[in-house]
């Protein structure tokens, strides 16, 4: 069934007793041309782009619990393109392109929002990095802003920009940026891959890679052995634990990220707003919830929960910024895992073992990059080679010194 105007009528007048499942809940067969361990955003929109762009339907995508479970579905929904270096810009801004045109592409509603994404600076410093970003930005075609402090409060006249301890001197803004519905782009992509004969396996968990004569020959999970011709790995925060099942070590660490809604309230905030001297962002829901969220735990985990002291810390961010916060509830919050890379930015690559692709390292960074990180890896799954938007993304760059360290926080994963 084909999503529209007409078919959402016709179910009304029928009492919306003949919708079908979005996807097949597909059993898994004896052998495929790729299996996709990971049924988060990523991996479905790599099986998306496969089946529409390579033309390769023989797929499968193999999740451990059900679709939407891990990191797709645990994060504050926010997409730009608003970076700086070389070996971010073109990637970053293929992805945003993508979510301009994405539910139209997938006929499915994603709720995408182009609220606008306001960076705020808070010294002459900060303001000449955020100048020399939206610089590199504009020279990309891609558009910056720099706000003045007028200009910010004309945005968001509600923070506090007398008596702040950081006094808000201004912001950079991407208009283009905004939010889009973490579950709907999961949902969305599901079906779109489904729609093409993509099997999507469900409460299948992969316990085991095999190998033969240097190169995989398929996986084992907990539903039987499964053989492939290519096997790509697109777990976020269980990447170590994948990659270690073919004795690779990866230059990453898992950490939880923590995010949080408030209460539903009144429209208060029309944009995604960062502070500039701590660690906290902020956006507000079709639904009146304040989402927010900020720095990772202080500790390595593979956990899906929090802990107070990092609440603490968001709460203290949030409050310095915006006071108002301090008359609000938390409603609730959660936890996903975060695989943090040494120099901030994500790997898209083929390993040493035949066969085996790698798409990890993604940091505070994964949900913006779906769409790309799905149409880059398939490019490098079908051709063997990397597409130019994320050629940088070369998993021996460690070892070579080409680090794309967009924070400049050195070789410290938990900093970026």
């Amino acid at each position: 069934m084909r999503y529209s105007l007409f078919s959402v009528l016709g179910q009304a007048l029928r009492g919306q007793r003949d919708w079908t499942p979005q996807w097949r809940d597909a059993a898994p067969r004896e052998a495929y041309d790729v299996v996709i361990v990971g049924g988060g955003g990523h991996g479905l929109a790599t099986a998306y782009y496969l089946a529409k762009e390579h033309g390769i339907t023989n797929v499968a995508v193999l999740e451990k619990s059900h679709v939407g479970s891990g990191n797709v579905g645990r994060n504050t929904t926010i997409v730009r393109s608003n970076y700086g270096l070389p070996g971010n810009i073109p990637f970053y801004e293929r992805s945003m392109k993508l979510w301009e045109g994405l539910e139209q592409d997938i006929n499915y509603n994603a709720m995408v929002s182009q609220r606008g994404v306001l960076n705020l600076f808070h010294s002459d410093g900060q303001r000449d990095a955020y100048a020399r970003r939206g610089n590199a930005m504009r020279l990309a075609g891609i558009d910056a802003e720099l706000l003045d402090r007028e200009g910010v409060r004309r945005l968001v006249p509600f923070i506090d920009f007398d008596n702040a301890r950081f006094p808000v001197k201004g912001g950079l803004i991407q208009r283009r940026g905004g939010t889009v519905r973490h579950d709907a782009v999961a949902w969305g992509y599901a079906r779109a891959a489904d729609l093409r004969g993509v099997d999507i396996v469900q409460n299948c968990a992969v316990t085991g890679i095999r190998r033969e004569g240097g190169r995989v020959t398929g996986v084992e999970t907990s539903r039987g052995f499964i053989r492939a011709k290519k096997v790509a790995i697109s777990v976020a925060g269980s990447s170590s634990l994948l990659a270690g099942m073919v004795d690779m070590r990866l230059p990453i660490e898992s950490h939880v990220l923590q995010a949080f809604v408030s209460e539903g309230v009144k429209p208060l905030i029309d944009c995604v707003m960062t502070f500039g001297a701590g660690h906290f962002y902020v956006s507000q829901s079709d639904k009146g919830g304040l989402v927010f969220g900020g720095d990772i735990d202080g500790y390595n985990s593979y956990a899906q929960r929090g802990n107070l002291h990092t609440i603490e810390d968001v709460m203290e961010g949030g409050m310095a910024l915006w006071p108002g916060l301090g008359r609000l509830r938390l409603l609730r919050h959660w936890g996903g895992i975060m695989d943090m890379s040494m120099d901030g930015s994500p790997i898209i690559d083929r390993t040493d073992i035949g066969g085996l692709y790698l798409n990890a390292g993604w940091c505070y960074g994964g949900f913006k990059a779906t769409p790309a990180a799905g149409f880059c890896f398939a490019h490098l799954i079908a051709r063997d080679e990397p597409h130019q938007d994320a050629a940088a993304y070369r998993l021996d760059r460690f070892a070579t010194g080409h680090v794309i360290d967009e924070k400049g926080m050195g070789a410290q994963p938990n900093l970026h």
